[in-house]
């Protein structure tokens, strides 16, 4: 099945990407606004779709909003931060039914991009500035979500170690930002900062849905008609090829029953990287799979891990691995993890491993072509990453990988950091996430 959007420019500079399909019977409708992740603007950047999704002039509450979305079949709207490599992205995203099965013509999608328009493009404001009440209740609720990370052992030590590995970099910026941020902008500072990246900043819209091609552009062309600057800011290029001078090692203590110990890699392999398939392959025969190696090895064999698996930050060619031990066996289940990685180098990779391994990953890339939401973020993992891969070219790159593509991977690849997080009394740690 081929997955083909059609590109347009608006006159003001927004980047339109369709595409038209009977598959669904529903119509999906997606914005993104970039900008460079930055220590100093992410706190912003994440609290200006919360401010956004609470109300809009035409629906100047949550309640009014919520009514509206209901009146289109219950529509559904929402907004989120994304980190993508050095990229913060703000999402906004909205999901109707298809008027075609409600005896419509058009005017569901018109209305429904009516909507997600006032949001973005017509906010609620008091003079120069957001309203006050609306900015603090989501200042305090994003410092909650912050603090709570905390609570998610297993996702606080990933973030930790990736936040300490490139602490130099941006990409070692959270994508909330830090909690002492939040307690200084005022309204007047974020309806500032949202105008210029409004104007400024790439922006991206998406519409998935049977619709006529002529009918989305229009639309899109009136709706999304806000002056905007001549020339969109370039933002700057994920920096992929960070040299390691030493292994650093953070030991740290908390509450916590089950230690994490996470470990941080650069593969040198970003994301328009021709052997981008086999590092892949790669990461799945390491640890994507109840089959890899690091599950049977560490976990099933000497039992020494809750979980373990690795993940790819594909923008930043980094992939990490991540286990639930106790303390004390962190000595053994490392050592069990780098010979799993030295016998992957050294091309020791069974027919099994090699072709479960392929199946699942091109099993995971066909579930995508059964979500609107995955095929947008497959064209926008493109968009960022400077290359797109479709979906049969990913599938056609993996069946060709072989053991020598996945050796090459391996040479490149280097431990960077090794982060273990554990409690001063240790424990078993079977009631941690």
């Amino acid at each position: 099945m081929s997955v083909d959007f059609f590109n347009h420019q608006l006159s003001n500079g927004i980047k339109l990407y369709f595409m038209p399909s009977g598959k669904f019977k529903t119509i999906n409708i997606a914005l993104f606004l970039h900008q460079d992740l930055h220590r100093d603007l992410a706190a912003l950047g994440a609290l200006v779709p919360s401010v956004l999704e609470k109300g809009c002039r035409l629906y100047p509450d949550y309640l009014t909003l919520q009514r509206r979305l209901e009146n289109l079949f219950g529509a559904e709207l929402s907004t989120d931060i994304l980190k993508s490599g050095e990229r913060q992205i703000l999402s906004f995203m909205l999901e109707t039914a298809h008027g075609r099965y409600l005896d419509d013509n058009g005017t569901i999608f018109r209305d429904a991009m009516f909507v997600l328009g006032s949001v973005v493009g017509d906010p609620l404001v008091d003079g120069n500035a957001f309203r006050k009440d609306y900015v603090e209740q989501e200042k305090n609720q994003l410092v909650k979500d912050i603090r709570g990370l905390l609570n998610e052992k297993a996702a606080y030590a990933l973030e930790r170690c990736l936040s300490l590995m490139c602490a130099d970099e941006r990409f070692g910026v959270y994508k909330l930002g830090r909690v002492e941020d939040y307690r200084d902008i005022e309204t007047v500072e974020l309806y500032r900062f949202y105008q210029k990246i409004i104007t400024e900043n790439p922006l991206d819209l998406y519409v998935i849905g049977d619709l006529d091609e002529k009918l989305v552009v229009e639309t899109a062309e009136t709706i999304f008609s806000g002056e905007r600057s001549q020339k969109t800011i370039e933002l700057t290029p994920t920096q992929v090829d960070q040299p390691v001078d030493e292994v650093k090692f953070i030991r740290e203590e908390l509450a916590v029953n089950q230690a994490k110990l996470i470990i941080g890699f650069r593969t040198y392999t970003g994301f328009q990287d021709p052997l981008q398939c086999a590092l892949l392959v790669y990461s799945g025969i390491l640890g994507g799979f109840p089959h890899s190696k690091l599950f049977m090895k560490v976990r099933e064999e000497a039992g020494l891990a809750y979980y373990v698996h690795t993940r790819l930050e594909r923008y930043k060619g980094l992939m990490v691995i991540s286990a639930g031990i106790n303390a004390k066996d962190y000595t053994q289940a490392r050592e069990i993890i780098e010979k799993q990685l030295a016998d992957t180098a050294a091309g020791e990779i069974s027919d099994v491993e090699l072709n479960n391994t392929k199946q699942g990953l091109i099993n995971q890339l066909l579930s995508r072509l059964d979500s609107p939401q995955h095929l947008i973020s497959n064209h926008l993992e493109g968009l960022v990453g400077g290359r797109q891969w479709p979906v049969e070219e990913l599938i056609a790159g993996i069946k060709k990988v072989d053991r020598e593509d996945i050796m090459a991977v391996a040479k490149r690849v280097k431990q960077d950091t090794v982060y273990l997080l554990q409690s001063r009394e240790g424990g078993d740690g079977k009631n941690d996430r």
